[in-house]
């Protein structure tokens, strides 16, 4: 099984390509964490944020992966604790099926990639850049990963 993490942004700066890749590279491979960028949409005044996010979430529905599992970070989505993302995590690899987590730009997720989604998941009722969402979904599924294999890194 692989996660894809399908995200709005390219060039991000230094500090999170590393903090996302140094817990990408943590997973197995058995639950690999792949990064596919979607371009941001030029924001001009003849586009409106609506049809920017429209483009962008054609873009991401057009990146998913044949039969996988659709999860849109969205902030009206439902908040998982650690150990519910841990069950999750577990449930998904039992699947078979490759999960993709939808993480949207500055003006959220489009309508579309909403209505595609299997499920909708909040980080936090907060508002986080998109950029530093990358690095916390990449640490918070290496945190349910050694808490479903007994490795130490996690602690209640």
């Amino acid at each position: 099984m692989r996660i894809h993490l399908i995200a709005v942004g390219t060039r991000m700066p230094s500090w999170v390509v590393e903090g996302y890749q140094e817990y990408a590279k943590r997973l197995p491979r058995e639950c690999r964490l792949q990064l596919t960028e979607v371009p941001l949409s030029k924001r001009h005044k003849s586009l409106t944020a609506a049809q920017a996010k429209q483009q962008e979430g054609q873009a991401m529905l057009a990146a998913l992966p044949k039969d996988c599992t659709v999860i849109a970070l969205d902030v009206g989505g439902t908040a998982w604790g650690t150990e519910d993302l841990a069950r999750r995590l577990g449930d998904w690899l039992g699947s078979g099926r490759d999960v993709a987590l939808l993480v949207g730009g500055p003006d959220g997720l489009s309508p579309s990639c909403l209505e595609r989604a299997d499920q909708r998941w909040s980080l936090s009722a907060l508002t986080y850049p998109h950029s530093l969402v990358r690095i916390v979904l990449a640490e918070q599924l290496y945190r349910a990963w050694t808490l479903n294999t007994g490795h130490p890194y996690h602690r209640s």
